[in-house]
Parts: C-alpha cells; sequence; structure tokens
C-alpha cells in the first residue's frame, strides 16, 4: 500500500505544496481520524501533523476491511491485518504509535486452525474433522439416531461446564449411522476448549504397526501420545486383524494407561460381548482370560450410546464407517 510521500510525489511540483495541505487537511477531517482523535484529546494539531503517514495508512486499512469482500482478497499491506493506534505519553511528550493487529477474520482463521492442530487423525477421513457441525442438522437428518446425538451432545457441554473426566463413551451401532461423524463432532467441539484429541481408525491403524517393528523409535512416540492427549477415539474397534501384540502390548499398555486419567471413546459394530470374543480370537489360537482383561480396561470406563438409523453410507460396502466421506452426515 502507497504512503502519503508515495501519493504526493506523483503530484506536479507546482501544486505539490498546496495539494500536500489540502491532502493532510482532509486526513485530519476524515470521520475515523477524528474519532480516534476525541479519544485521546490530549494530543495537540502539531503532533498529529507530525505522524500524518500513520494517520494515512490508519484510514486507508479502515475503508479497506471496511468494504474486505474475503480474507483471502485482502489488500492491506499485511494480510489479514490492519494498523492500530494508540497514544502513549514519554517524558511528558505524546507519542502515536502504530502496529499491526489481525482483523475479525484473521482472528476466527487463526482459532480455526488452532483448534484443527488440537486433533490429529491416523487414517481417518479428514473431512469428518474440517467441516462444520450443525447439531439440529446431526438430529433431523435421521431421527432415529436423535438420542446418540443427544448424549454426545450432553457430554460434551459437561466437559465444557466441568472439565474433562476419565470417562469415556463407546458408541456402537450398525455400519453408516455417523458414529465417527459425532466422534468428530466432539473433538471439534472440546479442541475448541484447548483440549488435544487423537482419533484413530482402527483396521488401518493395526496394520502400520506392524512396519512400526523396524522403526521402535516411531512406535514410542506414538504410543506415547495416545496416552498423553486429553482426548482419544479408537475409531471402528473390532474390525482390525488382532494380534496378541496389538491386544495384550499396544492397546493394553494404551489404556491401562489412560482409565483412571483421561477418557477415551470408541466406536463400533460390536456390543460388549462380541468385542470379548473378536479380542479372544487371534491368529495364535483362543485367549478368553486376556480378552476380559482389555475389556476390564474399556467396559467399567465408558458409557454406552447406541447409535440407530439408516446406513448413510447407501450400500454395504466395508464393515467400516470410514470407507465413505458420505457417511459423516
Amino acid at each position: 500500500m502507497e504512503s502519503l510521500g508515495s501519493v504526493l510525489k506523483k503530484l506536479p511540483l507546482s501544486h505539490r505544496r498546496q495539494q500536500a495541505e489540502a491532502k493532510i487537511e482532509e486526513l485530519l477531517q476524515h470521520p475515523v481520524v477524528q474519532e480516534w482523535w476525541k479519544q485521546h484529546p490530549d494530543i495537540d494539531q502539531r503532533t498529529m501533523r507530525m505522524n500524518i503517514n500513520k494517520l494515512y495508512q490508519y484510514v486507508k486499512e479502515h475503508d479497506g476491511c471496511s468494504n474486505c469482500p474475503s480474507l483471502g482478497e485482502c489488500r492491506n499491506d499485511m494480510p489479514g491485518h490492519f494498523t492500530k493506534l494508540s497514544a502513549t505519553t514519554l517524558n511528558g511528550r505524546v507519542i502515536i504509535d502504530d502496529r499491526k493487529v489481525p482483523c475479525q477474520r484473521q482472528a476466527a482463521h487463526d482459532i480455526q486452525q488452532a483448534v484443527r492442530k488440537r486433533v490429529r487423525s491416523f487414517f481417518v477421513d479428514e473431512t469428518a474433522l474440517k467441516q462444520g457441525y450443525s447439531a439440529a442438522e446431526m438430529i433431523t437428518i435421521d431421527y432415529e439416531r436423535g438420542p446418540a446425538v443427544q448424549q454426545v451432545m450432553d457430554y460434551v457441554m459437561q466437559a465444557k461446564e466441568h472439565g474433562l473426566t476419565s470417562r469415556g463413551l463407546y458408541l456402537s451401532g450398525s455400519f453408516g449411522t455417523g458414529k465417527t461423524f459425532l466422534m468428530g463432532y466432539m473433538l471439534h467441539k472440546l479442541a475448541q476448549e484447548n483440549h488435544s484429541g487423537v482419533i484413530v481408525y482402527m483396521p488401518d491403524f493395526v496394520e502400520d504397526l506392524k512396519s512400526m517393528f523396524q522403526e521402535p523409535q516411531r512406535l514410542r512416540e506414538t504410543i506415547e501420545m495416545m496416552k498423553e492427549t486429553d482426548l482419544l477415539v479408537f475409531d471402528d474397534i473390532g474390525a482390525e486383524n488382532m494380534t496378541p501384540w496389538v491386544r495384550d502390548h499396544v492397546l493394553g499398555s494404551i489404556l491401562n494407561y489412560r482409565m483412571n486419567n483421561k477418557p477415551t471413546f470408541f466406536t463400533s459394530n460390536y456390543d460388549f460381548d462380541a468385542l470379548l470374543r473378536h479380542f479372544s480370537y487371534t491368529r495364535e489360537g483362543e485367549d478368553v482370560h486376556k480378552a476380559e482383561r482389555l475389556m476390564d480396561r474399556i467396559r467399567p470406563y465408558v458409557d454406552v450410546v447406541q447409535v440407530s438409523g439408516r446406513n448413510k453410507r447407501g450400500g454395504s460396502g466395508s464393515n467400516s464407517d470410514n470407507s465413505n466421506p458420505n457417511h459423516y452426515i
């Protein structure tokens, strides 16, 4: 953006002084300048004229912001920011300071970006985490899942008002009823309250764990992150190819750490009895005792939310809520 000096230099030399004075007077009489001046009555005209370039920038960016079509089309020197003036007194003299501050659009954008950074996903479609969430739409698009939506919303409200507890939720229901979407809503809303979150799509995550045998540092960091995050969601648990190592040393370790400290959440096509059977059988055979031990780290620490409704994915497809972004709606 041009400075006032640059504008004046474009004027013919013979008229430059006269035009410069007219420009300065016009600027001092500008409603925006007059309003700011009224808030700082101790500033004399001499000081105002000495800071005429700051006033010019202030007016130009104020006018630009007043007619801003979008953040992406911002024409200010620093996109998404405008000049803010302040007055301080130093050794008996009033000094006018200028600084760049984010506009409302930029501030909203920064908040949204911060919210997204607080939520990490592993193999979960980012659509579920990046789109907006309408509580009314979540209910009205399928009234059958209304009670489940209400339970999740109640959980979010309780967490906002009273803070997090060690108790999470277990969303159980048929394919494509929006379980992952509801967990994305919860993570998004609580990220706005400065809570960090991780959501893990279990079938792909378990497959990825196999490669981590060769990367022990990555494995440790991943497990520690899941232990320490404020909110942890295991999405579509029960659809993975379970191994004793994953069951006992990965899931068992994470849940053992979190069960009395931080809330853990689950979505599944299985109820507890079916999930127990799933954990019991691996390629190495049946081990009900170790499966029950893992269930003891899940069952007492969650409230069950039964998610009913029609399949939003429009077909049988995969056993996962995660196979098509449309299921989130």
